[in-house]
């Protein structure tokens, strides 16, 4: 119950910081409206630094699906866990969510786009193309997997792994997000695409779950294949 508290927890922290940031930049009348991207890739940095931090102790802060299944594919965590992460951090995406709605109240009604309200729960292309979508995702956690597993195979000081790992989503936000947003975390889009579809959001769209797919399946596929290279590169 502490690994499933500690998930759930971590990962509505990460959506709330996350997210939260998204909308601070995209809805109409807050105090750091069109700050753009850069503002955004390094709010959704801090969030998983934060969020590591808070958690990482305890069920280790996984705090995305792909992590968990690549680990497990690669028998580094243990199958009978993965359930009840993959629950946790699911629910732990709506969680953050609600509170992103919430904290943001009134300015979703000032807020005429709906595309920009959808903006701030999940990702969409910049371009919509299939196959390029698809592959940005995967590779994307692909880079994430492979750079989890050689921050995890260096010794940095004490305290110090949460901020790694953040500078390295920063690195994969600037680098490689501006194609798709960079999910890169299943749920991180589906979670907050649920809470798209059922909260009273003013004026909204919908939830394009024509592309939910790919935010959630290229990422699962890129993280183990990600965590699968690096082992036999460099552990045999």
């Amino acid at each position: 119950m502490n690994f499933f508290l500690a998930e759930l927890i971590g990962t509505a922290l990460l959506i709330l910081l996350g997210n939260g940031v998204v909308a601070g930049v995209v809805l109409r009348d807050t105090k750091n409206e069109n700050s753009g991207w850069i503002v955004i890739t390094i709010g959704w940095a801090l969030a998983v630094t934060f969020a590591v931090y808070a958690v990482g102790k305890i069920s280790g802060a996984h705090l995305n699906p792909a992590v968990t299944l690549a680990l497990a594919a690669t028998g580094q965590f243990a199958a009978d866990q993965v359930p009840l992460y993959l629950a946790a951090q699911l629910l732990g995406g709506i969680l953050g969510s609600v509170l992103v709605f919430l904290h943001y109240y009134p300015h979703w009604e000032r807020t005429p786009d709906a595309g920009a309200k959808l903006a701030v729960f999940c990702t969409a292309p910049a371009v919509r193309h299939t196959p390029s979508n698809f592959f940005s995702e995967f590779s994307g956690t692909f880079i994430l997997m492979f750079g989890l597993s050689a921050i995890g195979a260096n010794r940095f000081a004490e305290g110090l792994n949460p901020l790694v790992v953040g500078a390295l989503v920063l690195a994969i936000g600037h680098s490689l997000g501006g194609t798709t947003g960079y999910a890169i975390n299943p749920a991180r889009d589906l979670g907050p695409r649920i809470a798209h579809a059922f909260l009273p959001v003013p004026g909204k769209g919908d939830s394009n779950w024509s592309y939910a797919w790919i935010p959630v399946v290229a990422p699962i596929l890129g993280g183990i294949a990600g965590a699968f290279v690096y082992r036999i590169l460099f552990l045999g």
